[in-house]
């Protein structure tokens, strides 16, 4: 890779960004649309001018990390395993039913066995991206919101690691136990041991350093990044080990600031990460599942939030408060689109399965985000008066 044709690729990048942002704004839509629009321009399907989606991916997915990290920063350990335990029927029971009509879909459309189960299993989770970026957080009713919304979330990413585990698994029944076996013993150690950094480490230096700032910034980045890495050496993603970095750092005094001084690195990387989405498009490929996915993702739209919503309300959340959680967890996730491609590459599944499971959660997200802003308060919602920070 060289410097300049990376340097080429952020141009176009963020010049463009800023002009379609500009337009998105006139036309009063999404800002995030507009990224992804703007890959699609850019990318191989149509002008090409971005050749290879594959060389910014890696950069792409530090702005996932960066939001998982700041997402645990807000997030005290005893807070979170309350949440969770509350959330495991809702996320347990509303998996199911995703997971049956995602089979039930590739079943009529042809699919064989394995390839339905991977639509099911892909259909079973919500954009973590969209769903927290989307909202507010310095408003009561939206953190007790943003609590729900975490915890099932996060059960849900624990799923789609299990899911690309049984991907990679080429061993037969054992070799797959084993690895969730060093799944489970993988999430206890890296707990315990962020525990003990942070308690023995981490906390000495920030009360002897925290009047020079920029050394807890650069210790905050240092610890999410070497806690990513940890996370990924141990079989986990990097996204999980954010997640505990940040939770780690919870009770801190100082969670505030480097959360804070956090947002606009992330907004940075999050901006490349939508740009990649629409660049690693193939327009003529998907041209084939067009219909189905369309009518799909209509499904996804339509039951995602019904179910969520009816499962809240029994759990005791009132009805407002259910019905938008369940709007805005009911769409397509990233996760969703990097087992399609795992899918893909393993030889699990064929092309069309993996590009109809692309699709569907493209448009189920792009629809779904144009539906939380209009409806609901968001950072970039597209009338003032819904406009929250």
């Amino acid at each position: 890779m060289h410097s300049e044709s990376l340097l080429f690729v952020m141009f176009l990048i963020f010049t463009g960004a800023a002009i379609f942002a500009t337009l998105a704004l006139y036309a009063r839509q999404a800002l995030i649309v507009s990224y992804i629009l703007l890959g699609m321009v850019l990318g191989p399907s149509l002008l090409g001018w971005v050749t290879d989606a594959s060389l910014i991916k890696g950069t792409a997915d530090i702005g996932i990390m960066f939001l998982l990290y700041l997402l645990g920063l807000n997030m005290h350990p005893q807070k979170l395993f309350r949440l969770l335990g509350s959330a495991t029927l809702i996320t347990g029971l509303s998996s199911l039913v995703f997971a049956a009509v995602g089979g039930l879909a590739g079943f009529l459309l042809g699919f064989s066995v394995v390839e339905s189960l991977v639509v099911g299993g892909g259909l079973m989770l919500s954009s973590t991206i969209i769903g927290l970026k989307l909202l507010p957080t310095t408003v009561l009713h939206h953190r007790h919101t943003g609590e729900i919304m975490i915890s099932i979330l996060l059960l849900q990413d624990m799923i789609a690691i299990v899911l690309m585990l049984l991907l990679q698994a080429g061993g037969g029944e054992h070799e797959l136990l084993a690895n969730l076996g060093r799944l489970a013993l993988a999430l206890v150690g890296i707990g315990l041991l962020a525990y003990l950094v942070e308690r023995y480490v981490l906390l000495p230096l920030i009360a002897r350093f925290d009047v020079i700032q920029e050394y807890i910034f650069l210790l905050a980045i240092g610890w999410c990044l070497g806690m990513a890495e940890l996370s990924v050496w141990l079989g986990l993603s990097r996204e999980i080990g954010a997640f505990i970095a940040g939770v780690a750092l919870a009770s801190s005094r100082i969670s505030f600031f480097i959360a804070e001084s956090l947002k606009p690195l992330r907004d940075f990387f999050l901006i490349i990460f939508f740009f990649t989405l629409g660049a690693g498009l193939d327009v003529t490929a998907l041209a084939d599942v067009v219909l189905p996915a369309v009518v799909l993702a209509a499904v996804v739209l339509l039951l995602k939030p019904w179910v969520f919503r009816w499962l809240l309300m029994r759990a005791g959340e009132n009805k407002a408060r259910a019905g938008e959680v369940g709007i805005r967890l009911g769409q397509g996730s990233e996760f969703t689109l990097l087992i399609a491609v795992l899918a893909l590459e393993s030889g699990v599944v064929h092309s069309r399965a993996a590009h109809l499971l692309e699709l569907t959660t493209i448009l189920s997200m792009m629809a779904s985000m144009y539906l939380i802003v209009w409806r609901y308060p968001t950072p970039i919602a597209v009338r003032d008066e819904l406009r929250r920070n």
